[in-house]
């Protein structure tokens, strides 16, 4: 071979090397350069390419790595002879999924996800962090106990019985990053033929998470007080998701009476559980807090999960479940190889900002907050009241609204965007398909001023 000709880009995100090495290896995949051809020497491949002999020599060095190409010295370098070589294309960049995923012409957007990042205290814990490191604990660097960091769970069990009227010890939680990870948990210890029943909408990851992990589900439907007995009867599960102090995605508060028959419900055979997922009840901004349901009498059997995901932030990833006592002990002799995730010196972090009162004190400021955006919010929606009509309880960091202007949920959502405004349709939340037709507005992850321009969008975008 006398030459290669080939135009390399000085500007390309690749290296110079890289492009070269590429070319050549698509030429003898493709036969264009074939067994036992000899590639131009480094030195004239360099001179005709106006590069350096480095940049050869490194596209040289990857192809003989990979049995491309073979050197024999004083002769140079040859192709060599691959058999029944497959050549599998690259996926190509997906441009409009990048696009739709950016969402570049979105102004606004109310979404559920987030907390107010602006408000994040992050000076005390930074200074928290840095009077834990300069400790120079050596413990910081091993591994926590399965169940995660004790003092942390403890923290946790006294702010329970305070704030959700749950009584546990710290031997009875178990720490985790991301509800996820403790679902996981319980996948392992529970039978593979038990069935689970999922609130109908509801958390939207559920189906996917338990789908993902062979595990049998129902959805089961809820109705403004929450999941419903008689679906429960119907469907017939062992164990049975809620969100009982703030369902999500309805915004309804489960009463006492619903409580009870669930209750109920599972006392009646030995082998039922419910798993109580109480992941917002920080943030309830008009009367008395509703205590858990794992706080309530013949609750023994109630699987209590909680995060500080909304409270503090998701990018923590800190999560606990506070376990049976029956399905504790299997899980210390069944899962012993469980390790806690979370890494020491956040539970380290964690547990002085609680135990010095700054979580108290940060919880107090964050309902303000919220609650200022959420009167805002439904004053600025109220303005057209006769339009609008707002479903849930004043509670959580979302509100759900039904708009009367004859408009499908799938035309609100794509109206609502038109204008650069981004809401969420309820039946993204929905296992199977429920006539709700009715949109999701959170408001953690937003300002005033934005809630004030975005709603005004709306308002043009339904009903101009």
């Amino acid at each position: 071979m006398e030459m290669l000709t080939f135009v390399l880009d000085d500007e390309g995100k690749d290296p110079l090397y890289h492009q070269l090495y590429e070319y050549i290896k698509k030429e003898i995949q493709e036969g264009r350069i074939k067994y036992n051809e000899k590639l131009p020497s480094k030195r004239k491949l360099a001179d005709h390419l106006g590069v350096s002999q480095n940049t050869v020599t490194t596209a040289y060095e990857q192809l003989i790595d990979e049995g491309y190409v073979m050197s024999i010295e004083r002769k140079g370098y040859f192709v060599q002879e691959i058999d029944n070589l497959l050549i599998f294309e690259s996926p190509k960049e997906n441009t409009t999924l990048k696009e739709e995923a950016v969402d570049r012409h979105i102004k606004y957007d109310f979404s559920y996800d987030g907390v107010d990042s602006e408000s994040f205290p992050f000076y005390v814990w930074g200074k928290i962090t840095r009077e834990i490191i300069n400790k120079c604990d050596a413990k910081l660097l091993t591994e926590t106990e399965s169940q995660g960091d004790y003092d942390l769970r403890q923290s946790i069990a006294d702010y329970l019985r305070q704030s959700r009227g749950v009584i546990c010890s710290a031997d009875d939680i178990i720490l985790s990053s991301g509800t996820e990870y403790l679902f996981y948990i319980l996948f392992q210890l529970f039978d593979e033929e038990k069935i689970y029943g999922i609130e109908n909408p509801g958390y939207e990851k559920l189906p996917f998470l338990f789908s993902s992990n062979k595990v049998q589900y129902i959805p089961i439907d809820v109705d403004e007080n929450g999941m419903t007995l008689e679906g429960i009867e119907k469907s017939d599960p062992d164990i049975i998701c809620i969100t009982p102090a703030h369902q999500f995605p309805t915004g309804s508060i489960m009463p006492i009476n619903r409580r009870v028959q669930l209750l109920n419900w599972m006392n009646g055979k030995n082998d039922r559980y419910i798993i109580e997922d109480d992941y917002d009840s920080e943030f309830k901004y008009s009367g008395r807090p509703i205590p858990a349901l794992k706080g309530l009498k013949n609750s023994d059997k109630v699987i209590y999960m909680g995060n500080f995901s909304k409270s503090l932030s998701p990018g923590l990833r800190v999560s606990y479940m506070v376990m049976p006592e029956e399905l504790m002990s299997r899980y210390k002799k069944e899962l012993p190889f469980m390790i806690c995730p979370i890494p020491t010196i956040e539970q380290r972090v964690l547990t002085e900002f609680m135990d010095r009162g700054f979580f108290a004190r940060h919880l107090n400021r964050m309902r303000n907050i919220y609650r200022k955006k959420r009167e805002l919010l439904v004053d600025c929606i109220s303005r057209h009241e006769d339009k609008f009509r707002i479903i849930g309880a004043d509670a959580g960091l979302h509100i759900t609204v039904e708009v009367d202007n004859g408009m499908t949920e799938e035309e609100l959502v794509e109206s609502a965007a038109a204008q650069g405004v981004k809401v969420y349709g309820l039946s993204r939340y929905c296992s199977r398909d429920i006539d709700m037709n009715r949109i999701l507005l959170g408001y953690a992850g937003i300002t005033e001023e934005e809630i004030e321009k975005g709603v005004e969008l709306l308002f043009k975008a339904w009903f101009d």
